[in-house]
């Protein structure tokens, strides 16, 4: 398959491009509880989501950075939008982890395939049968799942936590995504009733880029050359940062200019807080450029990954999440009654933020506690 050329700065452009249309689309994907079909065809044609998907089927040779770059890009318009997005292009790159024959499937009629996931084991079973897996069980939070062709599912077996992949035809999507954040990302449920699954189709995730080097053998690119769970978890910051840079220029529109008592540009409370927001934005922004590069840096030495680096990491994009929720609450608190109409996006930023950060790895509590027990010289007790 012949691959695409297109400069990062192309890539960027496009995304910065889809800010506006996504903008005006997100009180809209907010009632649809879903990425619109509009969006869901302009990400398509935008390429964007070729960034995530290996080279062989027709992905681009950039940096996997990008992809983040890109996710915080779209997130300033839309953080359901920028969700959907960052995983769909993420999972794309965990399909190479898988083995071949299964990529050819999933990527068989083509590289606009998207695949969605809910990648804890749930309340799953996974039974040995010949050739492969019996699998059954309900799946929570599965965003994007509406407009993917694929799911990746959690379950348990000997080896530990596996993830199958599940075309289409073998699942369900039930509608319960009634929340109050990233209401447009159709996080829904997913129901598999006693479904046949190839060996080829489930991975044993803690081997993954470790021990099972398939990925690197089949692409040779350096974000397949390290363990899966060192660069998971990024997309879903990316999209963050998105968000606090949405609220900081709808903070600076809705103020800019304004003049007299109270909340206006010339209060020194607005000038703090603004000025404050925007320092742990770009401490954000700066902390997950610098471990991306180290981490790729590393993949392309073939260097492996210790402990200590693994659950820096962690630890690391957990703070870069609520660096990110202390950014926009900052705004929000400060943004006077009129931030709180639905017309508005700043009521919309904030609380597309607070559902972000409700994930178990984003919380310092949990990402960030098995750093401090390996520095402690304690194992750790969770996965890295």
């Amino acid at each position: 398959m012949a691959n695409q050329v297109l400069a990062p700065e192309q890539l960027l452009r496009k995304a910065s491009d889809m800010v506006p249309v996504l903008k005006d689309r997100a009180a809209a994907t907010e009632v649809l509880r879903r990425i619109p079909d509009e969006s869901v065809q302009d990400l398509l044609a935008s390429r964007l989501h070729l960034i995530g998907v290996p080279e062989r089927f027709g992905g681009l040779n950039v940096d996997y950075g990008l992809m983040l770059e890109v996710g915080a890009v779209l997130g300033s318009g839309c953080g359901s939008t920028s969700w959907c997005y960052s995983i769909w292009a993420a999972h794309s790159w965990l399909v190479g982890f898988w083995p071949l024959e299964a990529q050819k499937e999933v990527f068989g009629n083509g590289a606009d395939t998207l695949v969605s996931s809910s990648l804890n084991a749930g309340r799953s079973t996974l039974e040995r049968v010949t050739g492969g897996f019996r699998l059954a069980g309900r799946w929570e939070f599965s965003s994007g799942s509406g407009a993917a062709g694929w799911v990746m599912v959690g379950a348990l077996c000997p080896e530990g936590l596996v993830w199958a992949l599940v075309p289409r035809s073998d699942y369900e999507i039930v509608d319960t995504w009634f929340v109050s954040g990233l209401r447009g990302t159709g996080s829904n449920d997913i129901v598999v009733k006693d479904v046949f699954v190839p060996d080829h189709r489930v991975l044993v995730v803690d081997q993954a880029g470790d021990e099972d080097q398939t990925a690197w053998e089949l692409h040779r690119q350096d974000r397949y050359r390290l363990p899966v769970r060192v660069l998971l978890g990024w997309d879903l910051v990316a999209p963050m940062i998105g968000i606090a840079q949405g609220t900081i220029n709808e903070f600076t529109n809705l103020l800019s200019g304004t003049s007299g008592s109270g909340r206006t540009a010339e209060s020194e409370g607005v000038q703090l807080r603004l000025s404050q927001a925007s320092a742990e934005l770009d401490a954000a922004r700066a902390l997950m450029r610098a471990d991306i590069r180290e981490t790729l840096k590393k993949a392309g030495n073939g260097d492996g990954f210790s402990t200590l680096e693994r659950a820096r990491f962690r630890r690391d994009k957990a703070f870069v999440a609520q660096l990110c929720l202390s950014s926009v609450n900052r705004l929000f608190e400060f943004s006077g009654g009129h931030a709180i109409f639905e017309s508005g996006s700043l009521q919309r930023f904030h609380r597309d933020i607070q559902a972000a950060v409700r994930r178990d790895g984003y919380i310092m509590e949990l990402g960030g506690l098995q750093y401090g027990r390996v520095v402690l010289g304690l194992e750790p007790n969770g996965r890295l």
